[in-house]
């Protein structure tokens, strides 16, 4: 099974939430201007799903990548959800700003993960999708059908997608999910080779999944691809945390603690935190998501950017970083 879909420059990517009008009322114009950015600062790794923005993040990718060599870049998307046009009153509410006038259900048979895939090319205008996420099959989107969905998904999404992959037609799938259990629910029964984990594995909170998730991927040979890095905002002082307005107690102490170290080093906590989460063997890369093309350009830099060991070694004294976690140095 090749798990290598992802190379080391697909280390850092771009991730479509904000694209889908999560945070603000983007325009195509703008969407256009960040992927463009993105391309020319050589991200090669493009990561949507036609949930944001009900289907309008999808299509903006579409737009952009098409018109590119498609064996240069990777593009991943996500299945679990379709989507159906309805009339603007009908469109139901989300966390969206400005989606398109769309209503879904979830649905992870074969069939609806086939149909899923055909949608997805169709709005995107691209010819084949990299990697496929199942995509919040998880407690915390869908509440106590969790069990109903997680058997739906193993005689049907789980099935489906690695004959897809063995037959050739996408290269990877696994889960693409906020919750660290349908990971390893899914290695439990299926063969998948890369998981989208969003909002587990930050340099502000990642204790759990050093202890549970990364043993569980080492060992089935999974590759990890992080989303929500900095905490959807919160390390670079959104008052949002994991896309929620709930901020867990003492989190506030803790960045605070971490931003004042990291001015002691005259670094960024956003660069180490980027850093962090790549220092893990377990990750491929890191997604985080843009609202303006500056948002990219400093994630580029932070990338090349050089973290002192000693300022590793301070957050590892002080108990900020879990004991048991990697850091760069360590490599």
């Amino acid at each position: 099974m090749n798990t290598n879909v992802l190379t080391e420059k697909h280390q850092l990517g771009i991730g479509g939430v904000a694209i889908g009008t999560a945070f603000e009322n983007i325009t195509d114009e703008q969407a256009h201007e960040i992927l463009q950015t993105a391309w020319n600062m050589g991200i090669r790794y493009y990561d949507t799903s036609p949930w944001y923005g009900l289907t309008k993040s999808e299509r903006r990718f579409g737009d952009f990548l098409k018109d590119q060599e498609r064996n240069d870049f990777v593009f991943s998307t996500k299945v679990g959800r379709l989507f159906h046009e309805v009339p603007e009153s009908e469109v139901p509410p989300t966390m969206w700003k400005k989606p398109l006038n769309y209503d879904f259900f979830h649905d992870y048979t074969a069939d609806a993960i086939q149909k899923s895939i055909e949608d997805s090319l169709k709005r995107t205008g691209l010819s084949y999708i990299d990697i496929v996420y199942i995509h919040d099959l998880s407690e915390d989107q869908v509440g106590d059908r969790y069990p109903y969905f997680l058997e739906q998904a193993r005689k049907g999404a789980f099935k489906i997608l690695s004959e897809l992959r063995d037959q050739g037609v996408i290269k990877a799938w696994g889960m693409g999910v906020n919750k660290i259990e349908p990971v390893l629910d899914c290695i439990e029964s299926a063969d998948p080779n890369i998981c989208l984990s969003a909002t587990q594995y930050s340099i502000l909170e990642h204790e759990d999944a050093v202890d549970r998730l990364l043993p569980a991927v080492r060992k089935a040979g999974v590759k990890l691809v992080s989303g929500a890095g900095y905490n959807s905002g919160y390390l670079a002082g959104r008052e949002r945390y994991n896309y929620k307005d709930v901020i867990p107690k003492g989190m506030h102490e803790k960045r605070e603690r971490i931003n004042s170290i990291a001015e002691k080093y005259n670094i960024s906590s956003i660069d180490a935190a980027l850093h962090f989460v790549l220092a893990a063997d377990e990750f491929a890369s890191i997604i985080p998501g843009a609202s303006r093309p500056e948002q990219v350009k400093d994630n580029m830099e932070a990338l090349k950017a050089t973290i002192p060991s000693d300022f590793w070694k301070e957050l590892k004294s002080e108990g900020l970083i879990y004991e048991k976690a990697q850091v760069p140095e360590e490599k």
